[in-house]
Parts: structure tokens; sequence; C-alpha cells
């Protein structure tokens, strides 16, 4: 959840043509202006300072008479939720430092990455989740989604009492979270957990750390049931999830095996 998957860059450019991605695509304008056209008609206007963000298989075309450069990224399911493409501004201008980072991290030759394009994503679906809370969810849904985004790779994170501080009945809260945004508050914190092992797992610089760290960095404080709810979820165990991608042609065979 919230992985950034490719960022790219568009010097000035008048058009591109009739496309789509299996995957979300946020487009932040760095200058001129233009037009993103979908199919049946629907068309969204964006300027300097506009980002864009296109569902995945949504064909789109981009428009400009003058020209437009932007830093277009492909992002895997993204904590927050749309039916349609949207525009929003960046008036304070912290998409574009997001942005902006998320490019020069993508593209450079440097150690441990992977940590800051993570921490970038979350960063970046944060900053949608807010501006968006206001149309996109109901109050308690959206308090729950924020406190869970801020603190799930904390073992001591109490999801329960964070729920049950809430002024409603524990129950009606957990139905509402789940009608809302399709899974229950415990299922959502778990996906975003195990998105971030499986970030760190696959990575060589992982090999550095043993279950257990990697456990507790994800916000398990017991290194056994961590490996239990992995498994259900990729269907092997950290250790040889860790061992397959080290595995890959891709790899550095040099680094330290996880224990």
């Amino acid at each position: 959840m919230n992985s950034i998957l490719y960022v790219g860059e568009h010097a000035k450019t008048f058009e591109v043509l009739w496309h789509t991605h299996q995957e979300w695509e946020l487009v932040y304008c760095t200058g001129g202006e233009g037009v993103f056209q979908f199919e049946g008609g629907a068309a969204v206007a964006y300027r300097e300072g506009d980002v864009v963000v296109i569902p995945p298989r949504t064909p789109h075309t981009n428009i400009s008479s003058d020209g437009f450069t932007n830093i277009h990224m492909r992002m895997d399911t993204p904590a927050f939720h749309a039916k349609s493409a949207f525009r929003m501004s960046d008036a304070e201008g912290r998409f574009g430092f997001a942005f902006r980072e998320a490019k020069y991290y993508y593209g450079a030759d440097v150690t441990k990455k992977e940590l800051v394009l993570e921490a970038l994503g979350d960063l970046i679906a944060s900053y949608f989740m807010v501006r968006l809370s206001n149309s996109g969810f109901s109050e308690p849904v959206e308090q729950i989604r924020v406190a869970i985004m801020h603190s799930y790779t904390q073992p001591d994170f109490a999801l329960d009492e964070t729920i049950r501080e809430l002024p409603f009945h524990y129950d009606y809260v957990r139905k509402l979270f789940k009608k809302e945004v399709g899974v229950t508050p415990l299922e959502y914190m778990t996906g975003l957990r195990m998105k971030k092992a499986e970030t760190m797992l696959s990575s060589a610089w992982s090999r550095d750390y043993s279950v257990a760290e990697v456990a507790e960095m994800c916000g398990y404080s017991d290194p056994l049931y961590f490996s239990r709810v992995f498994n259900k979820h990729y269907g092997c165990s950290p250790s040889a999830f860790a061992k397959r991608c080290a595995a890959r042609p891709d790899a550095n065979l040099n680094e330290k095996p996880l224990d």
C-alpha cells in the first residue's frame, strides 16, 4: 500500500497519446498548463502546482497548447479512494516537495533508498487523505485511518483503544469503517504492515536484519505471530520470502542473509 512503483519526468511536452496503466497515476505539473481527457468526454484541466490523480485502467491523454512539464509517478494501492480522476491544488508546496524528493531517490544510486521512497509514498497518500477527508469518509472513519497511518509501525499501538476512545459504539464504528473502506480497521492496519514487510524483505539491504527486527519495524513485538500473519498473506515464511527474493538475478548475493 502506498508503494511508489515508478517516477518519471516530462520535459516540455505538448501531447501524451492515449494510454492506460494498471496502477494509479499521480501527475504533478511543474510548469505550464493543459487538459487530461478521458473516454466518454470527461476532462480535468490543470496548471502549474496542480496534482492530477488517475485511477487504474483509465484511458487518458494529456494535451497542452503551450506545453507542460511534470513529474509523474505510479503508485500501488494508495490509502485514498477515488472512482474517477480528480485535480488537487498545491498552494502550500507540500506535494511539490514530496514529488521532487521521490524523483530524486527513485533515480539515485543510494543505499536503502527504498526506505525513503516508502516514507514518501505514505506521506503523499497522507496528504491526499487529509485533503479528501471532508468528502471521502465520515469523521470517525477518517480519524481511525489517520491514526493507523501514523502509528501502524509501532508495536505498542493499541487499535482497539483508539476506536473505543471515539464517542461512538465500538461495533458501530467497526461496521462503518468496513462499509466505507471495504475492510475492518484491523485488516486495514495489517495490510499496511504486510506491505511494509514485503518491501523490506524483498530489498537486498534487508538481509542486514533478522526476522525479529523486521517484525518490530513493521509493528509486531512477537516475531512468531508476525511470521504467522505473513505466511497467511504470502503463502510462505518471511525467511523463505527473503531467500526467494535474494535468488533473483538482480539480487546482491554478497549481502548477509536473514537469520
